[in-house]
């Protein structure tokens, strides 16, 4: 039986919480990095690495962690995940050098890390045996996130302008203090799978060298050019590490990943959704900066302001979605979401040099809406094809694939803007039929793969 309503509510945000800690750290840092470059005597480099040892770390160690939540309990991977996180928020406030916030950064990846997969799981447990229950719940948990990605820029701003930068990685403590002591004290075991069975610490080695060698690429690959001896040697390991990981995963009897997760109903089709959206999303995100900014000449407040209603609709679009797929199925928000998101990355075509900002708002409201929609709907599918003893697992692949997603998206869509600001307007329009295209495939896709019985699994 699922919790009951007031007992699922504390639960809800207890998972939430942790959730917005999560994104809030990937936005509230990036208006704070001139304070820090100005008091730490940080090079561009360096600010580059706060802000990426999170993010890399934090896409890296994500499938490891699911499979960690799943072996030694979600419960507890998700308590110690909030510890370091907290620890590590304390270490970034009180760091004296950009050297020792950025391996700080780097142990704050580890916690949210560990904290993300074992959230949904501990969600999912909570909503035993109600489909339509655990839809809804996961709609108000994504819409958690959007609320962090869009109050980061602002809450940061407000905190700079009366304290210190420091205060935007101390604000975290409180914050999870709280999470932990409700977390101790509703959250409920979830039943781990074979005990006894060996992990699969050779497997999971793969998986990190394939999944950093793809991040190093990807993010490397604009600054210093695809061709360029790093990049090179960072896509051969990802992709001897990837290949030597499905070799493994195909012939260990306890693998880290069962491999016949990809056959089951809704899981692959699914998974391509939440790359494609990813990708599609952050890397549109990265140009339309370069482009409001040099293009159009707003300055990095005015840009952070209108962003508000590319973040901001996520969160009713999340809900919405939640209630959708309760009543019709995953594919109906699925289907939807990705092809209402395609005709809003079309209508960015009225791009031009001098083009008026109030001409983006119909693509800023459309985008959004229709990722939101399909967000949670995806990672419902996910869960549902699924047994719950391998929900961490489910969770981190997803996860780990939306993160690639998007550090391949801003790769792909900084390089089609080039190195000169001249590129910018038709890198836009580029990235725009890029995005287009892509949402519009995934989304024929979902329509013929993607069932509206959800999958139960005991």
């Amino acid at each position: 039986m699922p919790s009951s309503p007031r007992h699922l509510g504390l639960i809800l945000l207890a998972t939430s919480l942790a959730f917005a800690l999560i994104q809030f750290d990937v936005t509230i840092v990036n208006v704070a990095l001139p304070r820090i470059a100005s008091q730490l005597h940080a090079s561009l480099t360096s600010l580059q690495w706060v802000v990426d040892a999170y993010a890399v770390v934090f896409s890296v160690l994500l499938l490891s962690a699911g499979v960690m939540g799943d072996r030694f309990g979600a419960k507890r991977v998700f308590l110690i995940g909030l510890a370091v996180f907290a620890a590590a928020s304390l270490a970034c406030g009180l760091a004296p050098t950009a050297e020792i916030l950025i391996a700080a950064r780097t142990i704050q990846g580890v916690g949210a890390a560990l904290m993300l997969p074992s959230s949904l799981t501990l969600l999912n447990h909570a909503c035993e045996g109600d489909a339509a229950l655990r839809s809804r719940s996961i709609g108000k948990w994504t819409a958690a996130g959007g609320v962090a990605i869009a109050a980061g820029p602002i809450v940061g701003g407000l905190l700079l302008h009366s304290t210190s930068w420091r205060s935007i990685f101390l604000v975290n403590i409180p914050i999870c203090i709280f999470g932990g002591w409700l977390s101790a004290a509703k959250l409920e075991e979830v039943a781990r799978r074979g005990e006894r069975e060996p992990l699969d610490l050779v497997g999971q080695f793969f998986a990190i060298a394939a999944l950093a060698g793809l991040s190093a690429a990807v993010i490397e690959s604009r600054p210093l050019g695809t061709a360029h001896p790093v990049v090179m040697i960072c896509a051969g390991v990802a992709v001897v590490a990837g290949v030597a990981f499905f070799l493994r995963e195909s012939r260990v009897p306890h693998p880290m990943l069962p491999l016949p997760f990809f056959r089951r109903p809704n899981f692959t089709p699914a998974l391509a959704v939440g790359i494609a959206l990813n990708l599609t999303y952050y890397g549109i995100v990265f140009v339309l900066s370069l482009y409001l900014q040099r293009e159009l000449r707003f300055s990095a407040l005015t840009t952070g302001l209108a962003y508000l209603p590319l973040t901001a609709t996520f969160i009713g679009a999340n809900i919405a979605s939640g209630a959708i797929t309760a009543r019709f199925g995953g594919r109906v928000p699925i289907v939807l979401g990705t092809f209402i998101a395609a005709i809003g990355f079309a209508l960015l075509l009225v791009a031009g040099s001098h083009t008026p900002y109030w001409y983006f708002l119909p693509a800023f409201l459309l985008i959004p809406t229709g990722m939101g929609l399909a967000i949670p709907a995806v990672t419902t599918a996910i869960l549902g094809a699924t047994e719950k003893t391998f929900s961490g697992v489910a969770t981190g692949v997803l996860n780990a694939g939306r993160q690639a997603g998007g550090a391949m998206g801003v790769a792909i869509f900084g390089a089609l803007c080039g190195r000169s600001e001249t590129n910018i307007v038709h890198g836009l329009r580029s990235s725009a039929i890029v995005a287009t295209v892509l949402l519009a495939i995934v989304g024929a896709i979902a329509f013929r793969f993607i069932s509206n019985v959800a999958v139960n699994k005991a």
